[in-house]
């Protein structure tokens, strides 16, 4: 009988386009791939590894697919993703509820990796490793250079990590679709391990990007979000640092694309001209994934990052001078090794200021292998909580009035379902997941079409909208 696979992706943006072309190495094998983990025969579940509470819900996943085993239920389960590749021997020697761990390295060979493990095979689980030695320090020679798993692509470039690129499956039919422009990082941020498990910074050549930009287009994608784990550090090994800003115009000409978003900005690279590009280009969303992680800077440079309150205002009012409806979100982080009261209170103050659209407030957990992990000054957990309630209460509170603010607005709003005689979507200064959404009364305007619409109330992050005469909707 054809194998059944079902994956089950945790995690981020970048963890779906992986998993995506996980389903297209198997489908060209000939694998089938079944929804339900219950029907399969084999569960693949595409970890997340980045804090402790992505790990819990990796681990939590992977356990209840365990638990399905037995007659007529899956055969084996099967770790891939962040959480696999960064503990690897570890993992899979703690998790015997696990059939296999695998790496990187091992997606190449995915679909007959997963065979052998349904034949009863038991593959070494990769051993934890810096994946920033595998390429040249200097990103100018990366593009000759070559990654485990798979070297160089058909284009001459290097791939990253997990091999030469492959055709994607949609694994849904959403009119959104996340791509990925690079992979890997070459900052150093003290609290974050990201980089030591998914390696240097490695560009993808922007004409591959198109390419695949013009293959979801003709199944029906009418927004694509550019995702890597830095975009503004973008093309600088391609030897071009203002690379993205040449590409976004294209991608935003590619026949049946309406809008391009662009995520994980780092403000220490934003550049004028990208500011630009991104706020003024038709189809391209002022949308503006800022990581300020703080806005003290003296905590900042303990983080390894740069700014202060000061320049981040400045780089948001570079921002609405172009787009004054632009939107624009951040992560932070309280409770970093030596953050005094005084930090905080710049901290607060900076987002009482910045009137940003949503910001994540988070708790610093040390991460292995981190520099943050071995710094003096860690606080106790109840001070980090106490500071994260205080700043996320804060933050509910200017995030629902900025949301209040864009009563009376026009948005184009991209319907993406259907719910309890809604049309739910969202507008361009809200991303995927975690951004809010626009609610709209029943307009009778299926999945992946837009509408026009006025903003008449708020609730919290969500707007909520009045369409437009049909004449006046969006083509």
């Amino acid at each position: 009988m054809t194998p059944r696979v079902s994956l089950v992706t945790l995690g981020c943006a970048r963890n779906e386009v992986d998993s995506e072309e996980l389903a297209a190495r198997f489908a060209e094998a000939g694998l089938l791939l079944v929804d339900e983990p219950s029907s399969a025969d084999a569960v693949v579940v595409n970890t997340c590894g980045f804090v402790a509470a992505a790990k819990k819900d990796s681990i939590d996943t992977m356990l209840a697919a365990a638990d399905l085993k037995g007659a007529g239920g899956p055969q084996a389960v099967i770790a891939v993703g962040c959480l696999a590749e960064r503990y690897g021997t570890e993992l899979a020697a703690e998790l015997d509820e696990v059939d296999a761990v695998l790496g990187f390295d091992d997606y190449p060979d995915i679909a007959a990796k997963v065979q052998a493990v349904l034949a009863g095979e038991r593959p070494a689980a990769p051993t934890p490793q810096d994946r920033r030695l595998l390429l040249p320090l200097s990103p100018a020679d990366r593009v000759f250079g070559t990654t485990a798993g798979g070297g160089p692509d058909k284009t001459g470039q290097a791939g990253p990590a997990s091999g030469p690129r492959v055709p994607r499956r949609r694994l849904d039919n959403s009119p959104m679709a996340p791509v990925k422009i690079a992979a890997g990082c070459d900052r150093r941020c003290a609290f974050c391990a990201i980089p030591r498990f998914r390696g240097s910074f490695v560009s993808r050549p922007p004409l591959e990007i198109l390419d695949e930009v013009g293959w979801l287009a003709a199944r029906g994608v009418r927004e694509v979000f550019l995702v890597s784990e830095n975009s503004t550090s973008y093309g600088k090994d391609l030897g071009d640092l203002q690379a993205l800003e040449r590409m976004l115009p294209q991608l935003a000409a590619v026949d049946g694309i309406d809008r391009v978003r662009v995520s994980y900005l780092q403000p220490a690279e934003m550049r004028p001209g990208l500011v630009e590009v991104m706020a003024t280009t038709p189809g391209v969303a002022p949308y503006f994934d800022l990581s300020f992680q703080h806005a003290s800077g003296p905590l900042l440079r303990r983080m390894r990052r740069f700014g202060d309150a000061d320049a981040f205002l400045e780089l948001i009012a570079s921002v609405r001078s172009f787009a004054p409806a632009a939107g624009i979100r951040s992560n932070v982080i309280v409770g970093f090794p030596g953050e005094t009261d005084a930090d905080v209170e710049i901290l607060t103050d900076f987002l009482s200021a910045a009137d940003l659209d949503v910001v994540g407030v988070f708790g610093y957990s040390d991460e292995d292998g981190t520099e943050a992990a071995g710094l003096e000054g860690q606080l106790p957990d109840h001070v980090i909580e106490e500071r994260r309630r205080h700043v996320d209460q804060l933050v509910e509170s200017l995030v629902a009035d900025r949301a209040a603010q864009r009563v009376g607005e026009h948005v184009d709003v991209l319907v993406e379902e259907q719910s309890d005689g809604r049309a739910v979507g969202r507008a361009a200064h809200q991303g995927p997941e975690v951004d809010g959404v626009v609610e709209l009364p029943d307009v009778g305007v299926p999945v992946g079409e837009w509408v026009s619409a006025q903003v008449v109330a708020s609730s919290g992050v969500d707007l909520i909208a009045e369409a437009e005469p049909l004449a006046n909707r969006l083509p």
